[in-house]
């Protein structure tokens, strides 16, 4: 939640009247978080927000908690192949692979091929995507967000949305279930809320949503997410028929690129990566940057023994100098418990580079990891014994 927007006609005062140019009322909707403590936005409609009727449809994916699958086999270092899972296209709202997840977070892939045909809102976690390939509109009732490659994309908890996407262009997203929520880290903003000048990005480069005010796409039927199971509503009236919004709650796209890297003389942590933060988790964004330049200085992420958390690593293009055998859309996941670090004769060969051009996303996880078995029929069974040499 980045700071207060206004669109669209609002009246001057919260929770009091707001009538049209014909004197009809409009409808106010609170959207809050952390109950009423937290942030939040105010819309409001052209009609009742709250009339939802059952309905009978069939749209979502299979939720992992349901087949839990714990990993097989010993603990070992591991590597998955994105790009060949055996579920790909249908709309968004369908799309979805789970292969990772925890108590906190469950990661996804997705390869849709069709725009949203209905409204979705998921009201157990905000949902971070990272479009790996692909573009298109993120559709919600608080405007559009228009998204392309190399975005990040936010969807905050039960905001009613549907993707429209660009048909012409292959899709591979990496979608993150926030469950308890995401935000931006506490550290990069001063004591009035604003983002500071020594932050790796800042205001101006999130995207905001474009406000069209009411809108009618003929579509009459939401569907809702909660506790991983999908319940179906039709509606009388478009949900997106909002007059006017204020808040700070709302959705938004962030460049990986905009990342603004730190360079030091020495190798830095991965936490001078961190970009959102998570309920349990860090998410870090590795973008091309200048290597270190201490005269004496190993490039290479060293070898570490990761004891608090399990180490998620979503590969998008460049030169990976600490591993071999990854490409575009690989997932590997390092667990908490056995070291890991670069591939034999990486530490080594990266002495004298000056900089790096990978292209990554990162999560840092306390909960521990299970497995899908949609990620253990695309895992890379050589990859624990890749790192003897």
């Amino acid at each position: 939640m980045l700071e207060r927007l206004v669109f669209g006609d609002v009246p001057k005062k919260h929770h009091i009247q707001l009538r049209g140019q014909d004197g009809a009322l409009r409808w106010e909707e609170c959207f809050t978080r952390d109950g009423f403590d937290a942030s939040y936005t105010i819309a409001y409609h052209l009609h009742r927000p709250h009339e939802q009727s059952f309905a009978e449809l069939d749209h979502g994916w299979r939720a992992p908690h349901a087949e839990a699958a714990p990993l097989p086999g010993r603990l070992a270092k591991r590597h998955f192949k994105s790009g060949t899972t055996e579920k790909k296209g249908g709309a968004p709202i369908d799309a979805r692979v789970p292969l990772l997840f925890n108590t906190d977070l469950v990661v996804s892939v997705a390869h849709p091929d069709r725009s949203d045909p209905v409204y979705f809102a998921d009201a157990d976690a905000d949902t971070l995507f990272f479009v790996h390939e692909g573009g298109g509109t993120l559709r919600t009732m608080l405007g559009d967000v228009p998204f392309q490659k190399d975005d990040y994309v936010l969807v905050p908890r039960a905001l009613i949305h549907r993707f429209e996407l660009e048909i012409d262009k292959p899709q591979h997203w990496l979608v993150i279930e926030c469950r308890g929520g995401m935000h931006l880290p506490k550290q990069f903003r001063n004591e009035s809320g604003q983002l500071r000048m020594d932050a790796p990005y800042s205001h101006r480069d999130f995207v905001r949503p474009i406000f069209r005010g009411p809108l009618d796409e003929s579509i009459r039927h939401v569907v809702v997410k909660r506790r991983d199971r999908f319940h179906d509503f039709s509606v009388p009236h478009s949900p997106l028929d909002v007059v006017g919004w204020d808040g700070s709650v709302w959705p938004w796209a962030f460049p990986i690129l905009a990342f603004q890297p730190r360079v030091s003389s020495v190798h830095l942590p991965p936490t001078w990566h961190g970009t959102f933060a998570a309920k349990g988790a860090l998410i870090c964004s590795f973008v091309p940057r200048l290597t270190d330049f201490h005269p004496e200085a190993i490039p290479c992420p060293y070898p570490h023994s990761s004891v608090d958390v399990d180490e998620v690593l979503f590969y998008v293009r460049g030169n990976f100098t600490s591993r071999r055998g990854v490409g575009p859309g690989s997932i590997s996941l390092h667990p908490a418990g056995i070291p890991h670090g670069p591939h034999p004769g990486s530490y080594e060969k990266s002495i004298g580079a000056t900089r790096t051009d990978e292209l990554a996303v990162m999560l840092d996880c306390y909960a521990p990891f299970d497995v899908t078995p949609a990620a253990a029929g695309i895992e890379d069974p050589g990859y624990q014994q890749s790192f003897v040499e």
